[in-house]
């Protein structure tokens, strides 16, 4: 067994991210190719569009998240809530305009051998695409 210690949260980057998003590593992927961050975005931020090689899993801990793939609706997704992005899949997740929000995200780093980045950024959500009404 090994402890890993608390590290401090950090500052998503402005390239990656509307708004003020912290997270907190949980799961570097050292020890195996899992990964897990807790990620906190304040109301309304988000991601920009991404794309992971492996898929990703979000779960929301706390608040409203709003999410979308590249040309479906825009979802809201509560407390408890756990949605599942396959691999390749243009998409973005966020904070609802008036809530906090926190979802542990999950993914798979790159296999040995596997090619191509592990998460692709793309261009920001726009103020359109995050202010659609959510089903």
């Amino acid at each position: 067994m090994e402890i890993l210690p608390a590290q401090p949260s950090v500052r998503g980057p402005a390239e990656w991210f509307t708004g003020v998003v912290h997270f907190d590593v949980i799961a570097p992927g050292t020890r195996s190719r899992g990964k897990v961050n807790a990620v906190h975005f304040a109301p309304g931020a988000r991601t920009a569009w991404h794309r992971h090689a492996n898929g990703q899993t979000l779960h929301v801990t706390e608040g409203v998240c709003l999410t979308q793939s590249r040309g479906a609706d825009v979802v809201r997704v509560g407390t408890g809530g756990t949605v599942w992005c396959p691999p390749g899949e243009w998409h973005w997740h966020g904070a609802a305009p008036d809530r906090f929000m926190t979802h542990l995200a999950m993914w798979d780093g790159l296999a040995e051998g596997q090619d191509g980045p592990e998460t692709e950024w793309g261009e920001q959500v726009t103020d359109e695409e995050y202010g659609r009404p959510a089903v």
